[in-house]
């Protein structure tokens, strides 16, 4: 690697100061790439298991809704699938985990006047299985939306954890041996011109004794 610096000591000293602020992010880089993976690896486990919980119901939801259309007509089916059902308010904030804004959902559903759980369709023209179906459905909804933002989560933080890696590389692998191999050369340039002035002053000392004798 060609360096091209003046060797003065005021260029070792910027450069042996720009060495250790490396050096110091290098490892707060480390510490940040190692609590971002911590992290991360908690948010993977509990999405994986939130994801699990929630195919399971689901598959049992689209298991009842089949059952429930070979019971009903297709017209009482389509019927009860577009009624209105209960509205829902979904709030979304970012709250940081080591720098990075991650969303927090918060949703809440309006109350039944009655305080009993409702179905919105009539009960006369469907099956009991559409009723368990959409008791599935309004149970697993708190799960499906935590689900959404603990998987979006770790994708943010994914993202972070790789450009916290290029930086930590870049520091380790580029700018720390430039900056290293930096110091040594200029050191090494003042200790030859240190040599060569002590040199000149010896033949000077040997030249002035020479002319007094």
């Amino acid at each position: 690697m060609e360096i091209r610096v003046n060797a003065t000591r005021m260029q070792l000293l910027r450069t042996r100061k720009r060495l250790a602020m490396a050096v110091r992010g290098h490892k707060l880089l480390k510490d940040k790439r190692d609590e971002l993976m911590k992290k991360f690896m908690e948010l993977i486990k509990k999405a994986k298991a939130l994801r699990d919980d929630v195919e399971h119901e689901l598959s049992l939801a689209s298991r009842s809704f089949v059952m429930a259309q070979m019971n009903m007509s297709r017209e009482a089916a389509e019927e009860a699938l577009m009624s209105q059902s209960t509205s829902v308010e979904l709030s979304v904030k970012l709250v940081p985990i080591m720098s990075v804004r991650v969303p927090d959902f918060r949703w809440q559903s309006s109350p039944d006047a009655a305080g009993v759980e409702a179905y919105p369709y009539g009960l006369v023209t469907t099956a009991s299985d559409l009723d368990q179906a959409s008791s599935i459905l309004s149970q697993i909804l708190p799960r499906m939306v935590e689900l959404a933002m603990v998987e979006k989560s770790c994708e943010m933080l994914a993202d972070e954890i790789e450009k916290t890696r290029r930086r930590v590389n870049a520091l380790e692998y580029v700018l720390i041996p430039r900056l290293s191999e930096t110091v040594r050369y200029i050191t090494m340039k003042l200790d030859e011109m240190e040599r060569g002035n002590i040199t000149r002053l010896m033949k000077l000392k040997d030249i002035v004794r020479a002319e007094g004798a």
